[in-house]
């Protein structure tokens, strides 16, 4: 059969370095960090203080009371990015066939924050079982896709991905997958994530996966610095439109970018590293880019993975030279996760966004932070350090995302020709 093509008609969202994605981009193209110290609740006694948190969200400006009671924020942000993004789309939703629309939304962990609450009053109560009946529907990681159809009347397929820092990456892989293949025309897709809790901060530090740097936190997200020390915690939503072409034509919707390519691997390896030679990391983008049949040379920009980490920011270079070869070195690579910390589950669809808009307007965020060289990273490749973005040509671009468990998802968006 022939694949349909499917493009990108409609972006949200809410991140720490803005609530719509405006003011996101507008961000990420001056090097603004989104890293402070904590404010969701006393972290003085914390390894780690600091995080890249939403700020000035106010539920009560999006949702109503009663509704916004019933979902945790993972769950409010992915609606507030949704709304959005369906808005920007342009879409009359009474005017498609909503069997045919569907939501497939991601979340990493999912409810961490009304876990926390609800098993933390049940130990102060004494063992006296009182609990919300919103605890479980509040919860768990499949609500907030849930949520979104309910909303807008969408009845076509409906899940969530789970698959740590992958998940929204998988989520989009999915939609990607599902319309050129004519199961839909429309899909509501990304993920959404609010750890920087208690449990989530605390978590984070006893594995010693992020940063510990309390005394700068703006400088402590520094993917591929030689003196990195683990990622920062961030949180939000990202959410995107995803739709057929000719449907998108028909209404004559505004498009981003068409997606072409989705790789999706695993490590086989370890349940935190990555391989150390990024052998999983290569396969997933050596995927998307022959699924989307484009040519190794034609890749303008990677968005990496980059997490901070110091193995993580290690292998990914290595699965670019190794996959990439000479031409490795005319790429111009990124890590957004400089400024916005890792949004886990919804890393891949606030990363997409980036990406996306790259293609679309031939600029490049930077990666900041970067003040010394690491050895164990090929010094020859192109990693846009610096606080500004640079202007290229992007016609084809790579947005990497890798989890916990060594699920890996890239996909590969190239700029809409008007054909």
């Amino acid at each position: 059969m022939k694949l349909k093509r499917v493009v990108v008609t409609g972006l949200g969202a809410i991140t720490p370095l803005g609530n719509n994605v405006p003011d996101y981009w507008n961000a990420l193209l001056n090097g603004v960090s989104g890293s402070a110290k904590i404010t969701h609740f006393d972290a003085s006694e914390f390894k780690t203080q600091f995080a890249c948190e939403v700020k000035d969200f106010n539920v009560k400006d999006h949702l109503d009371r009663k509704e916004a009671r019933k979902l945790d924020p993972y769950a409010q942000y992915g609606m507030v990015a949704s709304d959005e993004a369906i808005k920007d789309s342009g879409i009359d939703l009474e005017a498609i066939d909503s069997d045919r629309a569907g939501v497939i939304w991601a979340s990493g962990i999912g409810g961490l924050d009304t876990f926390t609450n609800e098993v933390s009053n049940f130990a102060k109560s004494g063992g006296a079982p009182r609990f919300s009946p919103f605890f479980i529907p509040k919860m768990i990681a499949d609500i907030a896709a849930g949520h979104i159809s309910i909303k807008y009347g969408l009845r076509g397929p409906n899940y969530a991905t789970v698959s740590a820092c992958a998940s929204s990456a998988h989520s989009m892989g999915d939609a990607f997958n599902l319309i050129r293949l004519g199961k839909a025309d429309f899909f509501v897709c990304g993920g959404s994530e609010a750890a920087v809790t208690e449990a989530g901060v605390g978590g984070f530090n006893a594995m010693h996966a992020i940063s510990v740097r309390n005394d700068d936190p703006s400088t402590a997200s520094r993917p591929f610095d030689k003196d990195r020390d683990g990622f920062v915690l961030g949180e939000g939503g990202g959410a995107l439109i995803f739709e057929e072409l000719e449907h998108a034509k028909a209404r004559g919707a505004k498009i981003y970018a068409e997606i072409v390519g989705c790789g999706m691997t695993a490590d086989a390896h370890h349940m935190t590293a990555p391989h150390p030679e990024g052998r999983g990391a290569m396969m997933s983008m050596k995927h998307a880019l022959e699924d989307g049949e484009i040519d190794l040379n034609d890749v303008d920009h990677i968005n990496t993975h980059g997490t901070s980490t110091p193995v993580g920011d290690i292998a990914e270079p290595k699965a670019i030279v190794n996959l990439f070869g000479d031409h490795a070195y005319k790429i111009n690579i990124n890590s957004t996760k400089s400024m916005t910390g890792h949004l886990l589950g919804a890393a891949g669809a606030a990363e997409a966004i980036a990406t996306i808009l790259a293609v679309k307007h031939d600029r490049i965020p930077p990666t900041i932070n970067h003040f010394t060289d690491d050895p164990q990273i090929d010094g020859k490749l192109n990693f846009t350090f610096g606080d500004k973005a640079i202007e290229r040509e992007v016609n084809v671009a790579v947005s990497n995302t890798f989890g916990f468990g060594g699920h890996n998802a890239s996909l590969a968006f190239k700029k809409y020709n008007g054909q």
